[in-house]
């Protein structure tokens, strides 16, 4: 699986403006079952997105199609991360290797 770590390089009053594409980008990503969670950072500082593991060109060709990094106003880093424990109840993070 992927974290994928967003971090806001521009005012909030940009990120704002953008974030109802921004949800609409979620929103197809989870649809096509490629990511599992997505939340904003505290403090607002900008966001994580976790992902099944795919092929990171997959991945980099989704990333691009997020308002927040295509108008410059986001930061993406991306992290592999394979999960091999987990409390009871999210086994299913383990299929997603």
């Amino acid at each position: 699986m992927y974290i994928l770590n967003l971090s806001y390089i521009k005012p909030l009053e940009n990120i704002d403006a953008l974030l109802e594409e921004h949800i609409k980008f979620l929103e197809k990503y989870y649809k096509k079952g490629l990511f599992i969670a997505s939340g904003r950072k505290v403090p607002r500082t900008g966001g994580i997105i976790l992902t099944k593991n795919i092929g990171l060109e997959q991945l980099e060709k989704a990333i691009n199609e997020d308002p927040f990094k295509r108008e410059g106003v986001a930061e993406y880093e991306i992290i592999q991360f394979i999960p091999t424990m987990m409390a009871d109840g999210y086994e299913i993070l383990k299929e997603t290797l």
